[in-house]
């Protein structure tokens, strides 16, 4: 099932009972990096307070950078020495060890409360400190701490900044053995730790999009057994919802500066692009077409508009300027292409694409009107962009299930988070 012609199906299925998935929770696993990755060893982190720390920070750093498939981390096992201060550190060590960079820290209760955490990264053959900070954490706030040191070290060593201290929103759906089905929207941390279910139904819930700043969700809940947008806090739970019409109100997106969703109703008589002002409540029609127009995606300037339209007979992906209504069609290779999504400079265009009967996720340079196709998994639907722009995150299918995946912009990585229990599917990825 995938993007709005196939999903819309789904919904209808779910909707009265026909369509019985099994929930997921989801791991993360490295299935494919780059050819020559970088070697990092991260020993554990020197600890000056009693009893023991609630998290492995040196664990989830090399755990992070692991899983961006660029970097690989020497086991603890293999570690000749175990340095916490600068003065305990010979590079020698390291060196026989073949490793590149070398993090080291320590730990230490914080007079108010929480955690001081000192780090400090080295470049082993230049024999000299890189990168040193101080982080305050409060007591639950240590894997928070440990990922933006992640990020930090990510941005010195590649360039580009990080999204290790983001979250990703999902939708599971659980069917126990006796009892009610019931469907889930959770929120993780991008490592798939810390999962926190926003909502929870037994009917189903669709297509959340993060909020700009990252405090709220919106997304399509079919209480009632008719499909309407909520949008929710996801740190409180408060929630609203939007104004909801007859027919489909489906495929919420935040536009950038948070005021406005831009979502797909047919009260008008046939599936149509509007703009939903938050704070007046007032609905602007972008699109006026016979055919099918859904899953509209912001540029990054919020002035325009991409969408999936049938209006040539095929789902193809186009973009309209909403101040002037100037149309232009994006997609031309394929019968098939559908849920656009832009990266932030507006340069790729990530989306489903049919190939050879089979949808798979692919990105194409708008620059140099290249079409480019990343995965070879079955059934690939719903990508979205991390805010570094780096990966993608996608729900498809392995073995009768639905689980979550990722892959590179480039293609070079991909990694996957595989389904313990049943269906995991609908990934949103959080800014920073």
């Amino acid at each position: 099932m995938t993007s709005y012609f196939l999903r819309f199906t789904f919904m209808l299925l779910m909707a009265v009972g026909l369509l019985r998935p099994a929930w997921a929770s989801f791991e993360i696993e490295i299935t494919q990096g780059v050819d020559n990755p970088t070697r990092i060893a991260a020993v554990n982190f020197g600890w000056q307070g009693a009893g023991l720390l609630p998290e492995n920070i040196a664990q989830i750093v090399s755990a992070d950078l692991s899983r961006s498939g660029q970097f690989v981390a020497l086991d603890q096992r293999n570690m000749m020495s175990l340095p916490t201060r600068a003065d305990q550190v010979y590079y020698r060590d390291w060196r026989i060890l073949n490793q590149e960079f070398l993090l080291i820290g320590q730990v230490t209760p914080h007079a108010t409360g929480g955690y001081r955490v000192h780090y400090e990264l080295y470049d082993v053959y230049k024999q000299q400190r890189m990168v040193e900070g101080n982080i305050k954490a409060g007591p639950n706030e240590l894997r928070d701490a440990a990922h933006l040191i992640s990020d930090r070290i990510y941005e010195r060593l590649t360039g580009i900044k990080g999204a290790f201290s983001t979250r990703i929103a999902y939708v599971t759906v659980d069917r126990p053995a006796n009892g009610a089905e019931r469907v889930r929207l959770l929120v993780a941390d991008a490592d798939g730790y810390r999962e926190k279910i926003i909502r929870e139904s037994r009917e189903p819930i669709m297509s959340p999009h993060w909020s700009p700043d990252g405090n709220k969700l919106a997304y399509v809940s079919f209480e009632g057994r008719r499909p309407a947008v909520y949008i929710q806090d996801v740190s409180t739970g408060k929630r609203q919802k939007v104004p909801a019409f007859r027919g489909i109100n489906s495929a919420p997106a935040w536009s950038p500066d948070g005021r406005k969703l831009a979502m797909t109703l047919s009260k008008d008589g046939n599936p149509e692009i509007y703009i939903y002002e938050i704070a007046t409540g007032k609905f602007q029609r972008v699109t006026r077409h016979f055919g099918i127009d859904t899953e509209p995606s912001w540029s990054a300037d919020g002035k325009s508009l991409i969408f999936t339209s049938s209006r040539g007979g095929k789902p193809q992906i186009y973009r309209k300027e909403i101040q002037t209504g100037r149309l232009e069609r994006l997609t031309f290779e394929g019968d098939y292409n559908a849920r656009g999504r832009l990266s932030a400079d507006g340069r790729y265009l990530v989306m489903v694409h049919r190939q050879a009967g089979v949808f798979h996720i692919a990105v194409q340079d708008l620059k140099r009107d290249r079409l480019r196709v990343l995965t070879q998994t079955q059934l690939d639907e719903s990508p979205s962009i991390a805010p570094n722009g780096s990966m993608i995150i996608y729900a498809t299918n392995d073995d009768n299930k639905g689980i979550l995946a990722f892959v590179s912009l480039d293609g070079r990585v991909k990694s996957r988070g595989p389904s313990k229990f049943g269906d995991v599917r609908e990934p949103a990825w959080s800014p920073r």
